[in-house]
């Protein structure tokens, strides 16, 4: 087997993601579970002890980022050399890898969510959507939380699960964990809430440049859904967020693709924040277009999967020869 992980090491990481995906898609869909719960913990009481509004915005920043180097260097450092009393190795892989990737039942999520919509039960899309969501629920209207649904599912899934791969297969699993681990550093601390404001800018910041690069090949590939439409006039409408360090590029271009509004105001504990909207003289999403969203979200996942599949036998067959 070592000898495999040598001669072929891109093909023994596609292997181990479809069985990882695999196994945690049949594990979500029977049981709602996340293994960095007691992390999420204790980034939060961290944030709360550590961050104090009331001093300099550099000096905020920089206990942001010391918070990060101390919580996140010892945990990879210690399984960085525990994985050489690791005897099966392609196990350890997977359960690292089992750890940083998100939630794979998303689109089971919004499904009962529209569902809730269309019965007009506004409250139990709201408390359904909650424990997903950042911003408040509580004034959310049906389009609103159609909107909210939407967005939700397409970011989690470009920054838990497509850029976790992505990391994994070019960096392997230790790295695709420090990022997720990351990347839960920056929800507890996310720069929209007032009091992390300057506390999460280097979480934010490490973020951003790790998944710009994935989440514009999901992104291209969500356009290239849109067959059928104008997908030049898509992306016209579109470049000018390309090579910006947000997930504008991502989102505006699947506003397009549903033909929805994104965007825009969005309540965060009781403070309205104006964000940008996206494909502004399209019509306000529906519950239908929850259903219509997951759809390009999951075409954009299964042909990535399709691709490196097929990159993996390709490079298998020229490694034999």
């Amino acid at each position: 087997m070592t000898g495999f992980i040598e001669l072929m090491p891109f093909t023994y990481h596609v292997l181990i993601l479809m069985v990882v995906l695999v196994i945690k898609a049949t594990v979500s869909h029977f049981v709602a579970h996340e293994p960095l719960r007691f992390f999420q913990f204790y980034c939060l009481q961290l944030g709360n002890k550590v961050n104090n509004s009331t001093t300099a915005n550099q000096q905020q920043s920089i206990a942001g980022l010391l918070a990060l180097l101390v919580t996140l260097l010892p945990i990879v450092i210690i399984l960085w050399l525990f994985a050489d009393f690791v005897a099966v190795d392609y196990l350890w892989q997977g359960l690292l890898l089992y750890f940083a990737l998100g939630s794979l039942n998303l689109g089971q999520v919004n499904k009962a969510l529209a569902q809730t919509l269309v019965a007009k039960q506004t409250y139990l899309a709201k408390q359904t959507l909650k424990p997903w969501l950042l911003r408040s629920t509580e004034q959310l209207s049906l389009v609103g939380l159609s909107k909210a649904a939407i967005e939700m599912q397409l970011l989690r899934c470009v920054q838990q699960v497509y850029v976790v791969s992505f990391v994994f297969i070019v960096f392997g699993p230790l790295a695709a964990l420090s990022y997720r681990l990351i990347l839960e550093m920056h929800y507890c601390w996310n720069t929209k809430l007032a009091q992390f404001k300057h506390f999460g800018f280097f979480s934010q910041l490490f973020i951003q440049l790790i998944q710009w690069l994935p989440s514009r090949l999901m992104a291209l590939l969500i356009l290239l859904s849109s067959l059928g439409q104008d997908i030049s006039l898509s992306w016209r409408l579109t470049r000018g967020h390309f090579f910006k360090l947000n997930s504008n590029f991502v989102i505006s271009v699947h506003a397009f693709s549903l033909a929805v509004r994104l965007g825009g105001v969005a309540m965060y504990q009781e403070e309205k924040l104006r964000k940008i909207a996206f494909n502004d003289l399209a019509k306000q999403p529906e519950p239908q277009d929850i259903i219509k969203a997951t759809g390009k979200v999951n075409f954009a996942c299964y042909s990535s999967l399709f691709i490196l599949v097929l990159l993996a036998i390709s490079w298998q067959l020229v490694q034999v020869k």
